[in-house]
């Protein structure tokens, strides 16, 4: 173990900067790409289920990058591997920048999220390494800022380049600033945390590889194929047989891949259950609300990007501020009063129609924003603060894991819902024969099957705003249990 590390000298802001600059980056680069898939199925003439890769495929090496995070964050200095992972996803941008076909394409793309699968479980660590307990809310609201602002101008970003350049310029401006990020980190960036050398787990990088490699991708399929599927049925019996050996296998070994005793801490537990809820939710706004607006409004990614952005430009200020609240006052009531606020402004969106005004999404979408900035950085921050400093790295990569496996299930779900509910409104409104036109029937019944997973979003909330109420402060173990 390296006891040498002295942080007390260490400038926390230009450290921070570096690192949330470059955690927005990659961030704003996994959501852009859904926005340009109509333009790349033209561009390359594939269908769009293959193009849907680029998105799965992404968020699949992702996924299964984080677990490998807590491994990796022991085993080299935070400047090692921060500069490392920018240099992947640098790599992985000039790929795609200058790919002649798909296939070069999602290489590039597969590359890139190698890379940026470690930069958020690195920064949250970082975090906690070198803020005490009452100062972390403050800096987890600054890396909110990268979680949610940045899928929030997406849409917005993607949609104007895709208006007014080819669909290379959307890795063409993120390369600079991917370059002027790893020249800052090798200027200034400090190592920060303690390194222990562990062992590499291999059977459990490989079980925890097909585990969550297979259900990330079961649920990513299922929206599309029906949950029914023998694709969707093998993926999630092989995820689930092999994350339940990679559990045994975690529990027995001396040094493992994820330490799972970090549930042996009930605010660390509670708070992760909640946040499983509460990305669902989260998942609503970043999913649901552009289908309605482009698919069945017919708004352009621009307008719909556009509808979005007043609500992350509020979010972004307000997230900083519930870091200091929390800080003063702790997570339980920031989070209460942050659902029960998505929750109202959610009921806004299960009565949506074909005239639905631009004004009224735009004023409950921004209402849903100031909800979330409330609870979302709080909740998380509530639960690694109670674990001890020997397992922060261990609780990040579980944290930042059970965050993306939850955004999958919630997409894979909610599409689920709005598909099977618009068919069954389709039966049911060319039944009653109220409505000939085939074109408009098919938009009523999509926007009623949109109504109805939104139902289903606040029923996700509920439960969220229920588990909520039992948090409690808790102060940092000092000794593992």
């Amino acid at each position: 173990m390296n006891n040498d590390l002295d942080i007390t000298n260490i400038k926390k802001g230009p450290l921070l900067f570096i690192m949330i600059l470059g955690a927005f980056i990659t961030v704003l680069n996994q959501t852009i790409m859904s926005v340009a898939i109509p333009e790349l199925i033209l561009s390359f003439h594939i269908a769009a289920t293959t193009a849907q890769w680029l998105t799965t495929g992404y968020m699949l090496v992702n996924g299964v990058f984080i677990p490998v995070t807590a491994y990796l964050m022991q085993r080299f200095t935070t400047r090692e591997l921060f500069i490392s992972a920018m240099i992947a996803f640098l790599v992985g941008s000039v790929i795609s920048s200058v790919a002649p076909g798909f296939e070069v394409l999602l290489i590039g793309r597969l590359v890139q999220a190698a890379g940026a699968g470690i930069i958020m479980p690195l920064l949250m660590n970082v975090v906690l390494a070198l803020f005490p307990e009452e100062k972390r809310g403050g800096a987890m609201g600054l890396i909110g800022v990268a979680i949610i602002f940045a899928p929030a101008i997406g849409p917005t970003y993607a949609g104007y380049m895709l208006d007014h350049y080819v669909w290379r310029s959307l890795f063409y401006v993120i390369i600079p600033f991917t370059i002027l990020v790893i020249l800052l980190a090798i200027m200034y960036l400090k190592n920060v945390t303690e390194r222990t050398f562990p062992r590499l787990d291999v059977a459990g990088m490989i079980l925890s590889t097909i585990g969550f490699g297979t259900l990330l991708y079961g649920f990513s399929r299922a929206g599309a194929i029906g949950w029914s599927s023998t694709e969707v049925i093998i993926s999630f019996i092989t995820g689930i047989l092999s994350l339940i050996l990679f559990t045994i296998s975690q529990l027995r070994s001396s040094s493992p891949l994820l330490e799972l005793k970090a549930f042996k801490y009930n605010m660390f537990t509670l708070t992760t259950i909640i946040n499983v809820a509460v990305t669902v939710v989260m998942y609503a706004d970043m999913m649901l609300l552009p289908i309605y607006l482009q698919n069945m409004r017919h708004y352009t990614a621009l307008e719909a990007g556009e509808l979005m952005l007043p609500g992350a430009l509020l979010m972004g200020l307000l997230m900083p501020v519930a870091g200091r609240l929390f800080d003063r006052f702790g997570a339980k009531w920031l989070s209460v009063v942050g659902i029960a606020i998505t929750i109202v402004t959610t009921i806004g969106f299960i009565s949506l129609t074909s005239s639905t005004s631009y004004t009224y999404l735009l004023l409950m979408s921004t209402g849903r924003r100031v909800g979330m900035a409330l609870f979302l950085m709080p909740i998380t921050t509530a639960g690694l603060n109670q674990l001890p400093v020997s397992l922060h790295a261990h609780g990040t990569a579980i944290s930042n894991t059970v965050k993306q496996v939850s955004g999958a299930i919630g997409t894979a779900l909610l599409v689920t819902i709005l598909t099977n509910r618009a068919q069954a409104h389709a039966i049911k409104l060319s039944a009653e024969g109220v409505i000939t036109d085939s074109t408009k029937i098919v938009q009523e019944a999509s926007i009623a099957g949109m109504n109805d997973a939104y139902f289903a979003v606040i029923i996700f909330g509920i439960i969220g705003l229920v588990l909520s109420l039992f948090i409690e402060k808790t102060k940092q173990t000092e000794v593992a249990k």
